[in-house]
């Protein structure tokens, strides 16, 4: 079991820490898309954990509980709690996609496969605490999400975002398919 004070260290370096995508002159979004695209990022190495278990990319029992908290915290902060899983829902599906899209490529390239992976315990941590940066900036940004302008906005951040990080088409796509729900004005 992780300790609060542990969780509470992670999510504070994260929301403290400067996000490499964020400019000045930058969407109001790129924050949360950040977040959401280093969260994505995960996928590689709890895809290279699997793949050294034999572990099944879904986990039905790990996404119902993240979806079921997230969906209590959003209650607590005086979000839509529906709107909440919803964005998670679309996150956790594109990482499951990322996750397949490794075993394919190692599948048909074995030589690339990892020969080792990380510790899936610190890789949840991470996870989780992106999940809370991520909360934490829809809660922040709550009235734009729901405006007109919303669509604008997370165009601009998703590009930024992709450029940035130096994502290949296939990142750019789940990082679209992992926000494609945040506009709802």
């Amino acid at each position: 079991m992780r300790s609060p004070l542990l969780m509470s260290a992670l999510c504070a370096a994260l929301l403290m820490a400067p996000s490499p995508a964020r400019a000045d002159d930058a969407s109001p979004l790129a924050d949360l898309v950040d977040a959401a695209a280093q969260r994505l990022q995960v996928a590689d190495d709890v895809a290279a954990i699997k793949w050294q278990t034999g572990g099944a990319i879904e986990d039905p029992a790990r996404v119902q509980q993240q979806l079921a908290a997230l969906a209590d915290r959003a209650v607590g902060d005086n979000l839509d709690p529906d709107y909440v899983r919803r964005i998670f829902t679309d996150q956790i599906s594109a990482t499951e996609a990322a996750e397949h899209y490794r075993f394919a490529q190692w599948k048909l390239d074995p030589a690339a496969a990892p020969a080792t992976a990380p510790d899936l315990t610190a890789s949840r941590a991470r996870i989780d605490a992106f999940n809370q940066v991520m909360l934490a900036q829809i809660g922040q940004r709550w009235e734009l999400l729901h405006s007109p302008a919303c669509v604008a906005e997370l165009d601009e951040a998703t590009r930024t975002v992709s450029e940035t990080r130096q994502f290949d088409e296939f990142y750019r796509q789940a990082l679209s398919s992992a926000t494609r729900d945040y506009c709802d004005g």
